[in-house]
């Protein structure tokens, strides 16, 4: 019994050794699954989170929740984590990337230093200018104060070229406290300039400025009269310095304000009765949307032609920025009440959900769309009511489309839980094979949970900040789903990175 005992070890030791094996592939396999999850959550939070107050949940809950994610997946995954400043994640986010990047650049690894800092780089110049110049600002607020930094911000600054003196002028308190910060010596920054930036920025003003832009402002400073060929936000400080009467400054000083200035003013445009004219080719689809329904309704409705006009516009001029092409498309539509949004926010659902109308109705070969309370025409949707999408789904799906497209904040209440109910029986019944793809896009974070609120575990959430990024979104959602791996995901990012670092001009 003793040598049988001894001859059956080997055979019990292998035995042991393809347990242990195949513990180590299980658990392999679920470390990847869970970084997955991990990522595909975070890049979700930065399409649609910007510390702001939603409907459901206030400014503070929002922020901590994103911090929380930023500093998780910071430490957990550094290279996916700054990778994903090209994902098409909102300004807000790629911001906090790159301040969290340059504050903790001594655990890079030696590998990743290059394309880290071409990134950071190559995000940095893509960022609206207020949004570049707040940013770098922001680095001194925080205290980094790295030669990476420095270098970042120098390069940044010399590559304004010609248009230094403009942004001198309209971001003169944050150029001159980067340039403090980063011991900039401004008389090499910009030759052109010379010694005159410097003098503009730290108030040694000569009794005439050779670069014209310097004098304006020099003169305005003084002059009530000389303030109007200035940018509006530099000429605004000085017409209430110079006791300006708002309405007369309004009408004066139209032809410098851009087209996202002349949207933001307008509330206050109608308290003075100054009517400012808006270029419709300068405004983004969902822009336009949000200042579509901030009109009354019965200017709507006199205004119906020219508004579907202006709203089909902007949506072919961003199908030719970012070419994409559907087939036969059905999309169900939020209009309840929650999609009026926040007071930091109004109406921003709702006015997703019109801007996605029109583009999918540009995009497709075959469009219908199908509201949770119908509406005659989409240009006089208002937020209504409880959130139904069981009968628009229904709809929907007799209709027989080849993609389905859901905008809602998934907050479901009549009945509560229904659309899943519906979908669990759809799919395993009717679709098992899953003809018709269905795809949620949800323009709320809910931070009580760090992610956002799904309507059914059988369709992926994907985040949609803006309705110009609904290509992006449909690609990535085969990744919410999760049906592709860890290594498609880091696949997808790596050639994001590249496209993004060949798209970008460093040179202006």
């Amino acid at each position: 019994m003793a040598l049988a005992s001894c001859a059956s070890f080997p055979q019990v030791a292998a035995c042991y050794v393809g347990i242990a094996t195949l513990v180590t592939v299980d658990w392999a396999k679920r470390l990847e699954q869970v970084a997955q999850e991990d990522l595909v959550m975070f890049i979700n939070a930065c399409l649609t989170c910007t510390g702001q107050r939603e409907f459901y949940d206030d400014a503070y809950g929002q922020k901590v929740s994103l911090d929380f994610l930023h500093d998780y997946i910071l430490g957990n995954y550094r290279l996916l984590y700054c990778r994903t400043l090209a994902a098409g994640i909102n300004h807000f986010n790629q911001t906090q990337i790159i301040l969290k990047l340059l504050a903790t650049g001594t655990q890079t690894q030696t590998q990743h230093r290059a394309e880290e800092n071409q990134l950071i780089t190559a995000t940095l110049h893509n960022l609206p200018s207020q949004r570049a110049w707040k940013l770098l600002q922001q680095i001194r607020e925080h205290g980094i104060n790295n030669r990476r930094a420095r270098a970042i911000a120098k390069q940044y600054v010399t590559t304004r070229g010609e248009r230094l003196a403009f942004h001198a002028v309209k971001y003169r308190s944050k150029l001159r406290a980067i340039a403090t910060h980063n011991h900039l010596n401004l008389k090499q920054i910009n030759s052109e300039l010379g010694p005159e930036l410097g003098d503009f920025l730290y108030r040694h003003w000569p009794k005439h400025f050779n670069t014209p832009l310097f004098e304006e402002f020099r003169r305005g400073f003084y002059s009530a009269s000389n303030i109007y060929n200035l940018p509006f936000t530099v000429a605004e400080g000085l017409a209430v310095k110079h006791n300006i009467p708002r309405e007369r400054f309004l009408q004066n000083i139209e032809g410098q304000m851009t087209a996202g200035e002349k949207l933001r003013l307008q509330k206050s445009a109608g308290k003075v009765k100054a009517k400012l004219d808006l270029n419709p080719q300068k405004l983004s689809l969902t822009k336009l949307a949000l200042y579509v329904l901030s009109l009354d309704l019965d200017i709507r409705k006199q205004r119906q032609h020219e508004l579907e006009q202006l709203l089909q516009t902007s949506a072919h001029k961003t199908l030719r920025k970012v070419p994409f092409r559907l087939g036969r498309v059905a999309a169900v539509l939020d209009r309840s009440y929650s999609s009026s949004g926040s007071s930091e926010k109004r109406r921003r659902p709702l006015g997703i959900a019109l801007a996605v109308h029109y583009l999918l109705q540009a995009a497709s070969q075959n469009y219908q769309p199908f509201w949770t309370i119908a509406v005659p025409e989409p240009l006089i949707v208002t937020p209504y009511g409880q959130t139904n999408l069981v009968d628009p789904i229904l709809a929907a799906i007799a209709w027989q489309p080849d993609l389905i497209v859901i905008v809602s904040d998934g907050w479901e209440n009549d009945p509560p839980g229904g659309f899943a109910e519906l979908l669990r029986v759809y799919r395993t019944k009717l679709d098992p094979k899953r003809q018709i793809s269905i795809v949620h896009c949800n323009p709320v974070f809910n931070a009580n949970d760090f992610t956002l609120k799904q309507l059914s575990s059988l369709v992926p959430t994907v985040g949609l900040r803006d309705a110009e990024e609904l290509p992006v979104v449909l690609e990535f959602a085969r990744f919410a789903e999760g049906t592709a791996s860890l290594t498609e995901l880091e696949t997808y990012l790596a050639s994001r990175v590249q496209h993004l670092l060949a798209s970008t001009n460093l040179q202006e």
